[in-house]
């Protein structure tokens, strides 16, 4: 039904694109936390590791973002891919170097580890993935150029089925193929490939969802050149900037609603970042749990997301307000967040289970949210710089996840509860807001 959905949809080729993306990207995330401890890191490098890609991401997605307002959503994906695709490559190439140790620690706040040439590369690796990192936040602008206000909500809704697809088959594929004779080099190849038939499906697929672009859409590796070049049509947008400043950071944050959205996005990325950080580490200390088992786990999350973010969201769409279905997932997660800390195979299921539930309801929803907020001719740079809000929020999160797990461990589960409740508050204090401005406005109406 979902797979019929995805072929009967004019989107179906930036869902494929983000799928096959998801895919790349998932296959590594339960064997990553091997990777590291078997090249002689801990939870404090895998930590740092992880905080490499959002880190640089910060800095390279709001100018990716604000790249595609201007040259267009199509050619800024190309170089995503392009990079993700080199950077699995040098992940590759540390798997078959020699483990040359450079320097070791052995401290009591961060652990003992070995720095060898393999970790150094595989730094360099996330620094590249995450500088030409901005394939999700250009995704959902070409999401927000071709969606309607009818559509918007289901269109989100699909797309986070199509990453939640993604993240069911790739755990599951790691796990598996990490399992065979050549361990982690055969998923990490498999990533690869991915990353370059994703690139393949720009050229070929994906035409140009920004109205003020020529489409250059043919696969022609002879006019590669023209590919990259700025073709205008002659266009008028309504409402459109004044002048490019509009689209900095300080020009997006005077949009009505901006700010509250990008500190909801800082915040859900941070009770998540400590989720990635602290659950590889628990899984393979605490509860010594494989990387099959890991990966199963992950699949199984991603697999109820699929449900509702596929059919549950689209029955949904246009019956009940983003806002309603944002606190609901909210709340959600936040007790699933509670439930984790519990050493308990039943509880941790279901705390998995509840956690997908509510992230299936709240996150495409908050997209959508976001999509149709502030000026439409500034949604690469506002989805840009909403990206940074949440790759700042990892950077923290993954950084002080993987120390803090080292000290106090399942509590970060807790606290990422907490994190939830604040989000709750916020919208609380949001919507009082709104319905005093609103009366304010209908005393002033009748006066007059």
């Amino acid at each position: 039904m979902i797979i019929f959905q995805f072929f009967s949809k004019k989107i179906f080729p930036i869902l494929l694109v983000n799928f096959i993306g998801i895919l790349g990207y998932s296959i590594v995330i339960p064997i990553l936390i091997f990777i590291v401890t078997d090249l002689g890191g801990n939870g404090f490098i895998y930590g740092i590791l992880g905080a490499m890609y959002p880190f640089f991401q910060f800095i390279g997605a709001p100018i990716l973002g604000r790249l595609s307002d201007r040259i267009g959503r199509k050619k800024v994906l190309v170089i995503s891919q392009a990079g993700t695709f080199i950077a699995w490559l040098l992940f590759l190439i540390a798997l078959m170097l020699p483990k040359i140790p450079l320097w070791s620690s052995d401290s009591g706040f961060i652990g003992n580890y070995i720095m060898t040439l393999p970790l150094v590369l595989l730094f360099l690796a996330r620094i590249f993935d995450g500088f030409t990192g901005g394939n999700v936040s250009v995704a959902n602008a070409y999401l927000s150029d071709v969606s309607t206000d009818k559509d918007r909500d289901k269109n989100f809704g699909m797309m986070g089925a199509s990453t939640s697809l993604g993240f069911v088959l790739g755990p599951a594929v790691a796990g598996i193929l990490a399992s065979t004779v050549l361990g982690e080099i055969l998923p990490i190849s498999l990533a690869a490939i991915i990353s370059l038939i994703a690139i393949l499906v720009i050229f070929i697929r994906l035409p140009e969802s920004n109205p003020c672009m020529v489409d250059t859409g043919s696969l022609n590796f002879k006019s590669f050149r023209k590919f990259f070049q700025v073709e205008h049509k002659d266009c008028f947008i309504k409402n459109a900037p004044e002048d490019s400043n509009n689209n900095t950071l300080k020009g997006v944050l005077k949009q009505k609603g901006i700010p509250l959205l990008f500190t909801i996005y800082f915040l859900t990325f941070l009770a998540f970042s400590l989720f990635y950080a602290g659950l590889p580490i628990y899984a393979s200390t605490k509860l010594e749990w494989t990387a099959i088992d890991l990966g199963m786990f992950l699949a199984y999350s991603s697999f109820i997301m699929i449900l509702v973010q596929g059919p549950l969201l689209s029955f949904l769409s246009g019956k009940v307000s983003n806002i309603i279905l944002i606190t609901i997932g909210t709340l959600l997660l936040s007790l699933s967040f509670f439930f984790l800390s519990f050493n308990n195979l039943i509880l941790l299921y279901l705390a998995n289970t509840i956690l997908s539930l509510g992230n299936g309801l709240m996150w495409p929803s908050f997209l959508s949210l976001l999509s149709r907020t502030g000026n439409p001719t500034m949604q690469g740079a506002i989805q840009g710089y909403g990206n940074s809000m949440g790759s700042l929020a990892s950077i923290f999160g993954l950084v002080l996840g993987g120390i803090m797990f080292e000290s106090i461990g399942v509590v970060i589960f807790t606290i990422g509860s907490g994190i939830f409740l604040v989000i709750l508050l916020l919208l609380f204090i949001n919507y009082i807001r709104t319905r005093k401005t609103k009366v304010i406005v209908d005393h002033t109406i009748e006066a007059i």
